[in-house]
């Protein structure tokens, strides 16, 4: 249907009932690619405790802008965690109009936007603004239900291009440190607090060593490429089986090295300074 909601995944240890009460980062490959068919969706990860009602506010944004779902990840470290946090004028707030379709003459349902790619939002019950919705596949512009192989390909092409297309949306990806050298640390989520205080404490000793922390994970950053490349190591440190190292390996060819850790534990400071220190 093409429609704007936000899913907020807090993720815990798994699978199933798993560990409750602990922390994992192990639901990004489930979000990427747990619907069936091809159906990406915007992700969007939380760093801090803070964090969350900033990348909350992100996500409304990609949301009503583009129509479509989009999922937040945060995780129990966070969830459980806390910080202080200046609460923000309503003018701090990034504007999201939301503009309805209220004319019916020349209406159809999947004319998209050409800068966004997104289709016209009417509310339900407009007159002469009644159409299809659900989950059977429409045909382009009129959204009638349509079967034929091209129209479909089209389509799939189309959806996927629109999420693509968010990269231009964005901001790139900024690096902690040095623009290059010898290792990059790359990590998202509840990890931050322990990736920056040991980059920083590295960096005092005057190691090369830099930090790129992701929000943005589907798509990513469109830099990110350019930034992996100016590192002759690239360390992702993750509470998982190392699913965004995947991720980074499959998209960009880069030689990750994988950092992880399943005891629905979050890293300590010291365990990421000694695997850094390996690769320096």
């Amino acid at each position: 249907t093409e429609l704007p909601m936000v899913i907020a995944d807090i993720q815990r240890g798994g699978p199933s009932t798993g560990l409750p009460t602990k922390t994992e980062q192990a639901d990004l490959l489930q979000v990427m690619f747990g619907r069936n068919s091809e159906s990406p969706l915007p992700v969007v990860a939380a760093a801090t405790p803070g964090d969350c009602f900033w990348t909350a506010i992100e996500a409304c944004r990609l949301a009503v802008k583009y129509m479509t779902p989009v999922v937040i990840l945060s995780d129990g470290y966070l969830a459980n965690g806390s910080e202080p946090w200046l609460l923000p004028k309503a003018s701090d707030i990034p504007e999201m109009p939301v503009s309805f379709r209220t004319d019916p003459e020349g209406f159809l349902p999947y004319l998209r936007d050409p800068e966004t790619m997104a289709r016209p939002w009417a509310i339900p019950g407009t007159p002469g603004l009644e159409h299809r919705i659900g989950g059977i596949e429409k045909e382009d512009q009129t959204g009638n239900v349509n079967y034929e192989p091209e129209n479909h390909e089209f389509m799939v092409r189309t959806r996927d291009a629109k999420i693509a297309g968010i990269a231009k949306d964005i901001p790139p990806a900024e690096v902690i440190g040095e623009e290059s050298g010898k290792v990059l640390v790359i990590g998202w989520g509840g990890t931050f607090g322990a990736i920056t205080a040991a980059i920083e404490a590295l960096q005092a000793r005057g190691a090369s060593v830099s930090q790129v922390h992701l929000r943005h994970l589907n798509p990513f950053p469109a830099n990110l490429e350019e930034v992996l490349g100016n590192f002759e190591k690239i360390l992702v440190p993750e509470l998982n089986m190392g699913q965004l190292s995947k991720m980074l390996r499959y998209q960009y060819l880069v030689d990750t090295i994988s950092f992880n850790k399943i005891q629905g534990k979050p890293f300590k400071v010291g365990e990421l300074i000694t695997k850094i220190e390996e690769l320096l």
